[in-house]
């Protein structure tokens, strides 16, 4: 599956659900919806995007997802089975998460903080430092686990998996991931 580009910009500004479940227990976060992902309606949706094959590296999922192509409907209850979710920190699609204004990251944030409220996942995971640091007024804030939580939740602050970020790699990410999946005992704590 592919888009031109004249099909992937009929997507600027779409949105995409939040695939959350009654019993989520891991948030991811990202950013905010790539034009792929609003295309697809899946969340970390572009071939170049290692989120899923992170997470099928750390255990976290069984079984590979399409990132090109996008969930399934069993692929969707595999995850949410799991006790995991996806949202974002913005919900209007860009080409870019620069694209973004400081004010939509700020905005976003409130409105993720009333999602966690609402879940009450045991942990958050937001993936992007960046992002993190504005939408939250966190600008010292560092990778890894937050020391104040988040609405209720252990909080992580996880590499982005866009293939733009280069300097991670998969197993990297996966790494990360299977940290916070651990402490929302989605997988059992590394030894």
């Amino acid at each position: 599956m592919g888009f031109t580009r004249t099909e992937l910009e009929s997507y600027i500004g779409a949105t995409v659900p939040d695939l959350v479940g009654p019993n989520t227990r891991l948030l991811f976060v990202g950013i905010n919806p790539g034009l792929w992902t609003a295309a697809t309606q899946t969340h970390f949706a572009h071939p170049g995007n290692r989120y899923y094959p992170a997470l099928f590296e750390a255990g976290i999922i069984e079984h590979q997802i399409d990132r090109g192509v996008g969930m399934s409907n069993d692929d969707r209850r595999h995850f949410l089975a799991r006790g995991l979710g996806i949202s974002n920190i913005a919900h209007r699609a860009t080409a870019k998460a620069s694209e973004l204004t400081a004010l939509e990251l700020r905005e976003g944030g409130e409105q993720l903080r009333a999602l966690v409220r609402t879940i009450q996942p045991a942990v958050v995971a937001v993936a992007g430092i960046t992002a993190y640091r504005v939408a939250f007024g966190q600008p010292k804030a560092v990778m890894g686990e937050q020391p104040d939580g988040f609405e209720g939740a252990r909080l992580w602050v996880v590499p982005n998996p866009s293939g733009l970020n280069a300097h991670e790699t998969t197993s990297s990410l996966a790494t990360a991931y299977r940290a916070a999946a651990a402490a929302a005992a989605i997988v059992p704590a590394e030894r």
